[in-house]
């Protein structure tokens, strides 16, 4: 009959209908056209000390007709995005107590890059840097890491007195700030072993087992172990804390000391009696080996150990022992002090 197709004819027009369609249905990927002007960054995680001057890539393949650039920042525990620079190519803005650190690299005319100066310990988290050209904006993420130690801190009052907002203001007070659930994960694998379960930044309460025994959670794998969620008015832990590298540096006055004879030594020094933070970061970046208790600001008396020995704390390895919080009139220690 006229007009009727025959069967090899009609294979021919459907075969690769169907076979794209049975590749669809498969899941394989559609394609996806990418930026059209920002390029991928080459790094997606950028490492940093705290002091230091960074820069955060962003580059333009090529330049749209108008366009601006938005640098934002993802704060950890509420996900909001906090601006900090907007940049024609010609002009640029500065916003809050970050932008006033923060400028454009232009290293040449497609860069966008930003140069953060003095990098501090919130300044750790997730960048966003943004196209505008009122068509499609695009946009790529970026990840400021900031090398540092991880230290669980508790009261004078003993575990477990903290909810999650003094927990932070515990940590900055002792020259840290919460630590992320990354970091507390990395120092895990660099020997972090401790059963007290404390506060991170997102808001929930972990603690590190290395050697999983009955105090710590029973018998099992060894890893980061969770409390799940937690109220962070009503609930109370310890806290972990993060602190970097120093920009000033800590040494030992010995002496049998009370606090407030600690607090004159080093003030007779142009210094003050050291934060708990200001002392791991010792040990941590500059090496600092004392075999002897000494005061902090805290009310704490510890002491840093690189190299374990007989009689210098009585454990195999490298940490920052403490003699807990004993009284402040007990003239029986030395003191550690910080000088900028």
């Amino acid at each position: 009959m006229q007009g009727r197709l025959s069967l090899p004819t009609l294979c021919h027009f459907l075969l690769p209908w169907a076979f794209t369609t049975f590749h669809r249905t498969l899941g394989d990927p559609a394609p996806h056209p990418g930026p059209h002007y920002l390029l991928p960054p080459i790094h997606e995680v950028i490492h940093s000390r705290r002091g230091a001057t960074t820069t955060l890539p962003c580059v333009l393949g090529a330049p749209p007709p108008s366009y601006k650039v938005r640098w934002s920042k993802v704060e950890p525990g509420d996900l909001r995005e906090t601006p900090i620079l907007i940049t024609n190519g010609l002009h640029a803005r500065g916003y809050g107590p970050l932008g006033g650190r923060a400028r454009m690299r232009r290293g040449h005319r497609l860069d966008a890059s930003l140069v953060i100066a003095g990098v501090r310990l919130e300044d750790e988290g997730r960048y966003r840097c943004e196209l505008i050209n009122g068509i499609e904006d695009e946009s790529v993420a970026l990840t400021l890491r900031l090398e540092g130690v991880v230290f669980p801190y508790q009261p004078s009052r003993g575990r477990y007195q903290f909810n999650y907002y003094e927990a932070k203001q515990a940590c900055e007070e002792q020259d840290g700030r919460l630590a992320t659930y990354a970091q507390l994960y990395q120092a895990w694998t660099e020997g972090l072993d401790w059963c007290n379960a404390g506060w991170l930044i997102e808001g929930s309460v972990r603690y590190p087992v290395l050697t999983a025994r009955a105090p710590c959670g029973g018998q099992g794998r060894p890893g980061i172990r969770s409390y799940g969620p937690r109220d962070r008015k009503r609930d109370r832990y310890d806290a972990f804390c993060f602190t970097s590298s120093l920009t000033g540096h800590v040494f030992f006055v010995p002496g049998r000391l009370t606090l407030s004879g600690a607090q004159a030594a080093c003030r007779r020094r142009g210094a003050t009696v050291a934060k708990v933070g200001h002392l791991y970061a010792a040990w941590k970046f500059s090496g600092l080996d004392q075999c002897d208790g000494g005061w902090l600001a805290d009310g704490s008396v510890r002491f840093p150990i690189t190299t374990p020995r007989p009689r210098c704390g009585g454990l195999p390895d490298p940490g920052v022992r403490s003699f807990g919080f004993p009284r402040p009139q007990q003239a029986a220690y030395g003191t550690y002090c910080y000088s900028e």
